[in-house]
C-alpha cells in the first residue's frame, strides 16, 4: 500500500533513479597488472620475452604493441610454461583470439585460458634489416588480492 501513496511523477524518487542509472567508469587500475616481457625496442632478430608469473591471479591478456615495422617478417607467439624454464607454444584452444603478422601501427591482443604458471611473448623474425618497434605485455587482471601493486 505505500506504494500506492507515493504520486508516480514524485521528485523525490529521482535521485535514487539518477544512482541507479549513473553510468560512470569503474576502477581498473586496481585490478589488473601490466609486466613487460618483451620490452619496447626496435627487434631484427627473435627475442625470447620474459616469463610473467602468474600465480594469484586468475585471468591475462597477452598484447603486443606494435610501432613502426620496416622490413622483415614479425611473427607474435605466446609461450606457457608450469616452472618458468621448460617453454611450449600455447595451443589455440586456451587462447582467445588469434595472432598474426605484426604490421604497422596495428597492436594485437589475446586472452589465455590456459592452466601453467608462467606466460611469456616471443618474437619470430625473419628478413629483417631495419625491424620493427614492439613491446609484448602480459596483462594481469582478476586478481586473488587487490589492488595490485
Amino acid at each position: 500500500m505505500l506504494f500506492k501513496k507515493l504520486p508516480h511523477n514524485s521528485e523525490m524518487l529521482q535521485p535514487l533513479l539518477n544512482i541507479l542509472t549513473e553510468k560512470k567508469m569503474k576502477d581498473l587500475k586496481n585490478h589488473v597488472d601490466a609486466v613487460n616481457s618483451i620490452d619496447p625496442d626496435n627487434y631484427i632478430a627473435n627475442i625470447n620475452g620474459l616469463g610473467v608469473d602468474l600465480q594469484g591471479f586468475e585471468g591475462s591478456v597477452v598484447v603486443f604493441s606494435v610501432g613502426t615495422v620496416t622490413d622483415g617478417t614479425h611473427v607474435p607467439q605466446i609461450e606457457e610454461s608450469d616452472d618458468n624454464s621448460n617453454w611450449t607454444n600455447v595451443t589455440s584452444a586456451d587462447l582467445e583470439g588469434v595472432l598474426s603478422d605484426l604490421v604497422s601501427d596495428n597492436n594485437q591482443r589475446v586472452g589465455y585460458k590456459g592452466a601453467k604458471r608462467y606466460l611469456r611473448a616471443v618474437l619470430t623474425v625473419s628478413g629483417a634489416t631495419i625491424g620493427a618497434q614492439v613491446a609484448g605485455l602480459v596483462l594481469r587482471g582478476i586478481p586473488h588480492r587487490a589492488p595490485v601493486s
